[in-house]
């Protein structure tokens, strides 16, 4: 490895460092003293001490101590009954120049299901979003949330020496994911086209807000702005004020379809052998969600109503006041109007009612219907009246604010939490949903800034970068 790209690595992985003509050795404060031979010749015991650490699986560290490597322990022969069971990823390795939020969240899931994910980060500061708060136990809320289970290199890719040693991880990367601004990935010859010279197998996944062409391509894109781009402001909120969705949906449904075309190119290749590029426009997996609002102002029909949190043609279908709190209902269809009349509202003649004799009669005439709903609701206990609901078996809910949910008995029956360590602490995290029931996710800890340089640049030293590797579910 050219000795530039070696300082470059160490200066942001370990701080100062020391280099004669054939060594780099680490300045005493670390506690731990390292040399990296430059030199073509090489000794019969260092040669096998390299030869050992390329059939070792590689595992992510421990690095609860910024400069001390975890000690491997010493275990016994494997068997049947101890190796790891297989995850669907294992093997694969992604090195992600992302930010932000939908590229991390598309990693996330590709490191849960056994990848070898390399976030590539500016040295320092790192992702944007690490700075945004430090709501999640001293960590940013958004970055916590994304980015747990990877690996953290920091690179300067501005530097002519850090861009060629990303440029050497992807030769021997399965996929490279970057979500950097329009055109910036080509004009650092990080486009496909460029890539598969190198590496023909790579899989290349683009995240963008508009897409690679079009009128839109170069304009930025955040979350709020492709909502408001593909028209969900224009059917969520109230008559008077149009609102966004909450969480960030337009950075979630990019980040899943990232997710689940890579996982398809993937399978692909298993059958070419070839690579491909993946063109990821948030506003098109945005539009793909609005499908039903579009339809229902198709061909020029009138668009949905902004009606807060009730549906737009929907009802009953939505919240209304029992006599301490709120109560979430919906009914879908006739056997459940009925059932709802009779055992709920306790008013079975309603069902004969020509104003509210079906769906679009029960829309159309929502305020005399609510009025009858709150009055009944008005003498009994929120809990009174998700009894009655819950014995017609009409779909009811809580609405639950942000404590609620850590604390929803459901999740905690079905054992949905767990610990992962982080540079400030133990964090408790959700596990990922919808895991096949043969497969143990990983779920490893929020990396610092460039925890893992020292790791990645031995690796590439040895010539071991990018080798078959099992990850350690307890990193």
């Amino acid at each position: 490895m050219h000795s530039r790209s070696i300082t470059s690595l160490h200066s942001v992985a370990r701080g100062k460092w020391k280099f004669g003509s054939l060594a780099a050795v680490s300045s005493k404060s670390s506690g731990l003293r390292h040399t990296y031979s430059t030199s073509t010749s090489t000794s019969k015991s260092d040669q096998e001490n390299k030869d050992q650490q390329r059939h070792k699986h590689f595992i992510y560290e421990n690095r609860s101590q910024p400069n001390a490597r975890q000690a491997e322990k010493q275990t016994p022969p494997a068997t049947a009954s101890t190796l790891p069971q297989p995850r669907p990823l294992d093997g694969i390795t992604v090195i992600a120049l992302e930010q932000v939020i939908a590229g991390p969240y598309c990693t996330r899931q590709l490191a849960e299901m056994g990848a070898r994910v390399v976030k590539i980060e500016r040295p320092g500061k790192g992702d944007f979003a690490r700075s945004y708060d430090t709501r999640a136990a001293g960590l940013s809320s958004h970055f916590a949330w994304t980015n747990r289970s990877k690996q953290s290199l920091a690179l300067d890719i501005k530097k002519a020496e850090d861009l060629a040693l990303l440029k050497k991880l992807i030769t021997k990367a399965d996929v490279f994911l970057q979500n950097l601004a329009p055109g910036a990935a080509d004009r650092l010859g990080l486009g496909y086209e460029e890539l598969k010279k190198t590496n023909e197998r790579l899989i290349v996944c683009d995240i963008s807000g508009y897409g690679a062409d079009g009128p839109y391509r170069n304009k930025k894109a955040y979350d709020l702005l492709i909502q408001a781009e593909a028209g969900m402001l224009s059917i969520t909120g109230t008559e008077e004020t149009p609102s966004k969705v909450g969480a960030s949906i337009a950075d979630i449904a990019a980040g899943m379809y990232g997710y689940s075309n890579i996982m398809a190119a993937l399978l692909v290749r298993a059958k070419t052998g070839k690579g491909c590029r993946i063109d990821v426009s948030m506003l098109e997996c945005m539009v793909e969600w609005m499908g039903y609002p579009l339809y229902y102002a198709y061909d020029g029909a009138s668009p949905p109503s902004r009606a807060g949190a009730s549906h737009a043609s929907i009802y009953p279908y939505g919240p209304f006041q029992a006599r301490d709190a709120t109560v979430m209902l919906g009914l879908q269809n006739e056997r459940e109007w009925a059932s709802f009349c009779s055992k709920v509202l306790q008013k079975p003649e309603l069902t004969s009612d020509p104003r509210f004799a079906g769906s679009n009669e029960r829309s159309e005439n929502r305020t005399e219907l609510k009025a009858i709903i709150e009055d009944v609701f008005a003498c009994m206990t929120a809990e009174e009246v998700v009894r009655r609901l819950d014995e017609a078996a009409i779909g009811n809910a809580k609405v639950n604010d942000m404590q609620a949910v850590w604390d929803h008995p459901q999740l905690a029956e079905r054992k949905r939490w767990t610990e992962i360590r982080t540079e400030k602490g133990k964090m408790r995290v959700s596990i990922p949903p919808a895991i096949p029931s043969n497969v143990e996710p990983i779920i490893g800890p929020v990396p610092r800034v460039g925890a893992h340089n020292e790791k990645i640049m031995r690796e590439l030293e040895e010539g071991s970068f990018g080798k078959k590797h099992y990850q350690n579910p307890r990193i």
